[in-house]
Formats: C-alpha cells, sequence, structure tokens
C-alpha cells in the first residue's frame, strides 16, 4: 500500500489502518467516528487527505482544453479562485468530480479523488487535443484539512496572510508554519467551515507538529475518514462510487449548477445533456430522513407506499449528536418532492422515511 507523510504519526496515535484507494489510511482514532464527527462539528479537526489527486494544467491552451473537459464555466475563475465542477464520460456518466483552482493566468490545479487518479489522468491525457501542457503532481503535492468553526482561528495563528480576506471557494498562497508557497483553500468537504492546506510533502512533519502545538487549546483531534463520512454524508454532498459515477449523469445527481451551457463552452456530451435537459430526467438523487428507526446502507431498495420499487440507496448513516439516520438515493422524479414519504428496503421490510431539502 501507499503512505502519505503522515501514515507513521496516524498509527502512533492508534489509528484503525485501512486500505483506501491504494493507501494505508486511518479510518477511526481511539476516541471513535462519534467523539470525532462531533469535535469536527463544535471545534477543529484535521484530515489527512494527502492522498487526493493534483494536476497541473499549464500554458495558452490550458483554458480551452479545460473548458472541453469540464461541465462548469473556467472562463469565469478568477485568479485565486476555486470552483466544483465534474468531467463528463462521453456516455452521459460522470469520469469523477473535481475543484478547478486559477492559480496564475495559464496555469490551473485540478484536484481529483484518490481512487480516480489514474483514471482521471488518463482521461485527460486522451483528450488533450489541444495540446495543455499537463503535470501530474498527485506524488510531488501533500493536502491537511483543517476544519470546524475554530478552524480558521486556528490557523490565523500560522500565518501572515489574512484567512478572513479569503472567501469561500477562493484560495491564496504564502507562508504557514514557517513553510513557503502553501496554498491556503477555503474549501472543504464536512460543511463546518475550515481551509484545506497544499504544500511539498518533505514538509509534512513541520507543518503537522505545528498545527497540533497551536491546536491544542482549540481542542484540535486528528480525524479519519470515517468521520469524513458522516460529515459530508451530514452536509448532503456527494461521493463519487457511491452517489455519482459513470452511470449517473449530472444532472440526474442535481449537479445541473455546475453544468454550464454558454456559448462558446462546447464540453464533452453537452449536446446529450442539453437534450437531457429540455426532456428531463427519470431518475434524481435525493436525500431523505428515516422517520421510522433503521440504517439505510449502499445498494438498499427504496419503495413508495404501494411497495413498488422506485429507486436504491447510494448513502446512508446515523448523524452523530442527533442520533437520526438519514441517507442518500435515486428515486423516479415525480417522488423527489421534499416531505414526500418513502420506504426504505431493509431486510425484507418496508422503513418509512421522508426526503428532506
Amino acid at each position: 500500500m501507499k503512505t502519505t507523510p503522515f501514515t507513521e504519526k496516524h498509527i502512533a496515535l492508534g489509528a484503525k489502518m485501512h486500505e483506501f484507494a491504494g493507501y494505508n489510511m486511518p479510518i477511526e482514532y481511539p476516541t471513535g467516528i462519534i467523539e470525532e464527527h462531533l469535535t469536527v462539528r463544535s471545534g477543529a479537526g484535521v484530515f489527512d487527505v494527502s492522498h487526493m489527486g493534483e494536476f497541473w494544467v499549464k500554458g495558452p491552451k490550458a483554458l480551452p482544453f479545460l473548458q472541453k473537459v469540464t461541465t462548469n464555466d473556467v472562463s469565469k475563475l478568477a485568479i485565486g479562485k476555486a470552483q466544483y465542477t465534474c468531467f463528463p464520460n462521453g456516455k452521459g456518466g460522470i469520469v469523477d468530480d473535481l475543484l478547478v483552482y486559477r492559480y496564475e493566468d495559464d496555469k490551473y490545479l485540478l484536484v481529483v479523488n484518490a481512487s480516480n487518479i489514474e483514471k482521471d489522468w488518463n482521461w485527460c491525457v486522451k483528450n488533450n487535443t489541444e495540446g495543455a501542457d499537463l503535470e501530474n503532481a498527485s506524488d510531488n503535492m501533500a493536502q491537511l484539512a483543517v476544519q470546524g468553526p475554530k478552524a480558521t482561528e486556528l490557523l490565523q495563528k500560522l500565518t501572515a496572510v489574512n484567512l478572513s480576506e479569503i472567501p469561500y471557494y477562493s484560495f491564496k498562497v504564502g507562508d504557514f508554519a514557517g513553510v513557503d508557497n502553501v496554498i491556503l483553500s477555503n474549501t472543504g468537504y464536512t460543511g463546518a467551515g475550515g481551509f484545506e492546506l497544499y504544500f511539498y510533502p518533505e514538509y509534512g512533519d513541520k507543518i503537522w507538529n505545528a498545527l497540533f502545538e497551536t491546536g491544542e487549546e482549540f481542542g484540535l483531534k486528528p480525524i479519519g475518514l470515517g468521520a469524513r463520512d458522516t460529515l459530508r454524508l451530514e452536509k448532503g454532498f456527494a461521493l463519487y462510487g457511491n452517489d455519482i459515477d459513470d452511470t449517473t449523469s449530472p444532472l440526474e445527481a442535481g449537479l445541473g449548477w455546475i453544468t454550464k451551457f454558454v456559448d462558446g463552452k462546447d464540453f464533452i456530451d453537452r449536446p446529450f445533456l442539453e437534450k437531457q435537459k429540455a426532456e428531463g430526467v427519470s431518475r434524481k438523487l435525493i436525500r431523505f430522513e428515516m422517520v421510522e428507526r433503521g440504517i439505510p446502507r449502499h445498494g438498499y431498495e427504496i419503495a413508495n407506499g404501494e411497495g413498488e420499487i422506485i429507486g436504491n440507496v447510494t448513502s446512508g448513516t446515523m448523524v452523530p449528536g442527533t442520533k437520526s439516520y438519514i441517507g442518500m438515493g435515486y428515486v423516479k422524479t415525480e417522488y423527489t418532492q421534499p416531505d414526500t414519504r418513502i420506504y426504505i428496503v431493509i431486510r425484507n421490510k418496508n422503513i418509512e422515511a421522508k426526503i428532506v431539502k
């Protein structure tokens, strides 16, 4: 298995380790997923996300290339801004969802999912008929996500960059904990606020140690992939491989807001998705909360009041703190309105749930 600059630290802290996307990653620490989830919601937590993939796209052909391979309008990105987008796969589905950062005039950073690095890289190379300069920097970049309501105050103690002047989905590059050229990005996958830090792997120890020394007064704790999943699901963020994949279109997944049919942007699958938008989709991704007790799990069937199967669960969990049971899934379009009653088929029993915003 691959390691990150922090693997030995996770093991020393007693983390339960498991393979994820080819990496030896921490799933949870001895305090457990519930405590980690609540820490991020009320204080601050650190996630090792160094397994994520990073590609540089450079040169005068960078923008034309990105306009073709992504659904969002990259031309609207100013330097210092980021946007959420996806790669359409040429068959109406999604290769991956990703972030695009505009680093300089003709230099962009793509941040892709760890499990899709090779697939995404091959896709970009295959579709680079424009001749953009592509660089796979995944092995030369480490990343920590510091998330929670106390994250910004904590991080501000370690940098002269004014973090309060970095809006959501924006970033600055500067000194952090005595390390130059750290990307400080006001993004994250928890809904709790905070920043993602990108830096060279050799500075991992220095940054990790500085974070935990400074973070002691804030109750900073390391957080594993287990709580990362419950946090993103509580917020309603989609997970590639569960809620979106090569068989789901951006419009079915509720990602019409990152699918821009603007003049001059002839992206992959545009004709198909324009037709789908005009005609409507037969299913949509919904969020739901259990009315009756039961844990919805990936793959469970969803039924209507008459017992007809109308879809499938893609993600589900118990929310630490509220102890409610929530999930996401695809259902027929006519069942997607908030407060619609649906039934999750759990061990051959139809357990009531309701659709929520």
